[in-house]
């Protein structure tokens, strides 16, 4: 078995960021209130190499900002203070996430040289309209571009996607996702819009110009979403903001935040599979269904959600839910019958 990989996160808030885009205030959403430098983030990983377990590979990751848009001076500075710890075999490679139009051979060359494995573009949509309301600064052929130059180049890639941005709606996001899949990307991340305190989509969301995406949205086209990637093979590395003290203490005000989206998320793809297996002829009856191992939670519902709705709509007396060691696909389940 391969050993997992560790993060080791290093946030660079803000640091290259040429727009404000009307969602975005990276100091709240990571918590990390100023932007990392060589010595900060020696600092950082000399701390998680003192607690990570030796036995797995690490990765310093460059988060927040747009590292290929920062100062090259300051982005060697930044990438040259993991060398030693490169050469050494402590720290095994670097990510960094940027933006789709500070991608070029210059930057591209500079990766390569500090040892990065992978890059992670912060697309949101591969709508015009959406990536204009919300300010992105870049065209939809910026991403699919950048997208080409980086794993022509080796690197891996990961895109980033938003839903519930001004101006979307759950078909662009389809579309979205959809043309994430032409690109052939190694993972995405899916992070649901989120409205932070002290950002122009939280004024707007206030003056009523703009209606939040709930996290009932979020689940609900999230669950398509997960479907699309899957189909593709593309692994969704996350869905939703990373819970934080701060977001969970007040910055987030509105939109999908959750703690659990994922898991809600899961769930209803489980409840959607769950109603094509049921038929008016089960009603009365125990319905007793297969699901891979430890997804029971996720096929049961957050306190019986997904079973109360089957006795509901089908009218069977109870729905029980039993692990089976043969079913590999993690959403995937099966009738037992007696």
């Amino acid at each position: 078995m391969t050993p997992k990989r560790s993060i080791i996160p290093v946030f660079v808030p803000h640091l290259g960021c040429p727009q404000d885009c009307v969602f975005c205030n990276q100091r709240r959403i990571s918590g990390s209130p100023e932007p990392a430098t060589a010595e900060k983030t020696v600092e950082i990983i000399e701390e998680a190499l003192s607690f990570l377990p030796k036995n797995t590979g690490k990765t310093v990751a460059f988060y927040g900002g747009s590292f290929t848009a920062i100062d090259p001076g300051l982005q060697e500075e930044l990438l040259g203070s993991v060398q030693p710890y490169i050469k050494a075999g402590r720290i095994k490679d670097i990510r960094l996430s940027t933006r789709p139009d500070a991608v070029d051979a210059e930057a591209i060359a500079r990766l390569k040289r500090f040892n990065v494995r992978t890059v992670e573009i912060g697309v949101q949509s591969m709508d015009e309209e959406v990536l204009q309301l919300s300010k992105r600064g870049h065209t939809a052929q910026d991403a699919e571009r950048a997208a080409r130059l980086i794993k022509a180049a080796g690197f891996e890639l990961i895109l980033q996607m938003m839903t519930g941005l001004p101006g979307d709606t759950p078909k662009k996001s389809i579309e979205t996702a959809r043309k994430f899949c032409s690109l052939n990307p190694d993972g995405v991340r899916i992070y649901p819009t989120v409205i932070i305190k002290d950002t122009e989509l939280c004024d707007k969301w206030r003056s009523g110009e703009y209606r939040e995406h709930s996290v009932q949205d979020a689940i609900e086209l999230g669950a398509d979403l997960l479907d699309i990637f899957e189909n593709a093979g593309i692994t969704v590395v996350r869905f939703g903001l990373n819970p934080t003290e701060d977001l969970s203490g007040g910055d987030a005000v509105g939109g999908a935040y959750h703690p659990a989206l994922r898991e809600l998320c899961e769930s209803v793809r489980y409840l959607r599979a769950e109603r094509r297996l049921l038929t008016e002829a089960d009603r009365g009856k125990t319905a007793r269904f297969l699901v891979p191992k430890g997804r029971v939670s996720q096929a049961v519902g957050q306190k019986r959600a997904n079973a109360e709705s089957l006795k509901s709509e089908f009218g069977i007396k109870n729905a029980v839910f039993i692990e089976c060691d043969e079913i590999n696909n993690p959403c995937n389940i099966r009738r037992e019958y007696v």
